[in-house]
């Protein structure tokens, strides 16, 4: 069983939250209600440069095409190698269904 860093009382309310959206719609209204704009283009932007980096771009072909800093490719290499598997495993059901980054 996976034991996570975060995991209380609130955190599963959002988890629990997450799993009940049902359309791409309930998920925009969703995270614009509890994300500042810059927040969820950031948690975006993460998830893109992980799809890139899983792809072997390079860190700079990356910071041109998203925007992101070097620290921030950094980070998210770091959680794709040594993390929890949570952009692993999104990464991959959202290749299941033809949907991926490149």
């Amino acid at each position: 069983m996976f034991d996570s860093k975060v995991k209380n009382e609130q955190a599963d309310l959002l988890m629990e939250a997450v799993l009940r959206l049902n359309t791409v719609e309930e998920a925009y209204r969703f995270f614009e209600d509890i994300c500042t704009i810059p927040e969820l283009r950031s948690i975006a932007q993460r998830l893109e440069v992980a799809g890139l980096l899983r792809n072997r771009v390079t860190y700079q072909e990356i910071a041109r095409r998203t925007g992101a800093s070097s620290a921030t490719i950094s980070r998210v290499n770091r959680a794709l190698l040594y993390g929890a598997e949570g952009y692993n495993h999104v990464l991959d059901a959202l290749a299941e269904d033809g949907i991926e980054i490149k």
